[in-house]
């Protein structure tokens, strides 16, 4: 009866938790315009690994089936290639076009504290807009999101079009470029010795291992303003006129207009493991180092629609940001509040269930959250039970109150009893709960 490794269920104060987290992020991705859609969960295998999807790390992650037709399929390991897809297949969609969903992923790799193999995200994507406003906008949303949940955040970017260029003016081959970004984003998990060592295992020469670490040692200690330390890391390999160098200059600049750069630190290690970025990324990572590992994230990704669409020559400008809820748990269960109490129990006697049921939904209708106690439950241990869980009403019904439209309402807290018609019970129960 145990859950399979890496699942969970969620009940309580747990669920409303997060219940609630949903419902105040889709509030917030509804104020910035945000569209909800619903994608498919099962896939065809071979949308799911195609080169240029999630690259061979992930694939290695994912869920694999075959249907009674032996089609080779796949469950999603996250929601951006699916939505990919979805803008691909859909020729008439007017763009720019804003997204967001909320749905359980599947990745079938190590399991850790606030990792899963089943999990949910929360993305906002949005297609159609080639500048850095778009970038700068999620940024923005991410910044609001994280603050509603009460979770300072540093949002850390790069932008790999940048990070490829100085890495290749540093020594580094094309051919390995890919490979080296997914190392040096393992520097804060594994350390700087193991990333040279793996470096160097991966056929980048030592000095050019050296000089790259040396690089991102001085610009992430560096303590100056954020333009001037990535100008400096510019001269010191001869990048800046270049077209990554332009991407990173733009959005730094706006970034500081809008108010943005104290929590979006430029980060020049930083590449995340999916192989379809093109840009801009980054990620979200808790201010207070309690919780180490990404809160979300997510970049610009121009060239996977048109490769889906048969099209490789035709770009659709993309970005979009994920929210991981399960590392957001991680930090809010401390806090976690106990389940509301309603406020009203309706009790039935003697067998007035429909007439209990009336009542109950008449108060509901109300807007005020009401319990239906069972049927042939005893009276005293209906009340004894709502009163050790807090609620403040009673509403009690027998066969002379429902013969008389009357009911019987009692006051946990002031311990009085009335018996009312029922419109006067309610209106009691409004005036000091509402």
């Amino acid at each position: 009866m145990s859950n399979v490794k890496g699942t969970t269920d969620y009940y309580g104060v747990e669920q409303a938790e997060r219940s609630r987290m949903i419902r105040q992020m889709e509030e917030l991705f509804a104020l910035y315009d945000y569209e909800g859609i619903e994608t498919a969960i099962l896939n065809d295998k071979e949308l799911l690994t195609a080169k240029y999807s999630g690259g061979d790390e992930i694939v290695q992650e994912m869920y694999t089936l075959s249907d009674r037709g032996q089609r080779e399929l796949g469950l999603r390991y996250d929601l951006t290639v699916p939505f990919a897809k979805l803008v691909a297949a859909e020729a008439g969609l007017s763009l720019p076009f804003r997204r967001y969903e909320l749905g359980k992923v599947f990745r079938d790799g190590p399991v850790k504290r606030g990792r899963l193999r089943e999990f949910t995200q929360c993305d906002v994507d949005v297609v159609g807009i080639p500048g850095p406003e778009a970038e700068a906008e999620l940024l923005s949303l991410a910044a609001r999101v994280y603050e509603k949940l009460g979770i300072p955040v540093e949002l850390r970017w790069n932008n790999r079009r940048f990070l490829s260029e100085w890495l290749y003016a540093a020594g580094i081959a094309e051919e390995l470029a890919q490979t080296v970004m997914l190392t040096l984003d393992k520097i804060a998990k594994i350390g700087r010795e193991a990333v040279r060592a793996e470096l160097v295992d991966k056929g980048v020469p030592q000095p050019a291992a050296d000089i790259v670490l040396k690089a991102i040692a001085a610009e992430s200690g560096s303590d100056d303003d954020p333009s001037l330390a990535f100008e400096q890391l510019c001269a010191a390999f001869g990048v800046g006129d270049l077209p990554g160098a332009a991407e990173v200059r733009s959005l730094l600049a706006l970034l500081d207009s809008v108010g943005l750069s104290s929590i979006c630190r430029f980060d020049p290690s930083l590449s995340r493991g999916l192989s379809f970025y093109t840009g801009t990324v980054y990620e979200a990572f808790d201010a207070s180092g309690s919780y180490t590992s990404s809160l979300g994230g997510g970049g610009r990704y121009d060239a996977i629609i048109g490769q889906l669409a048969g099209n490789s020559e035709v770009q659709y400008p993309t970005v979009g940001f994920s929210f991981g809820l399960e590392p957001i748990m991680e930090i809010t269960r401390e806090r976690l509040a106990p389940v509301e109490t309603p406020p009203v129990i309706v009790v039935p006697i003697g067998g007035m269930s429909a007439e209990a049921l009336r009542t109950a939904n008449a108060i509901r209708a109300c807007g005020i959250r009401t319990r239906l106690s069972p049927t042939g439950r005893k009276v005293g241990k209906a009340l004894a039970s709502a009163a050790s869980a807090g609620c403040r009403f009673a509403v009690l019904i027998g066969e002379d109150e429902a013969q008389s439209d009357m009911v019987q309402l009692k006051d946990m807290i002031d311990r009085t009893e009335e018996r009312l018609p029922v419109e006067e019970a309610i209106y009691r129960i409004e005036r000091v709960l509402l």
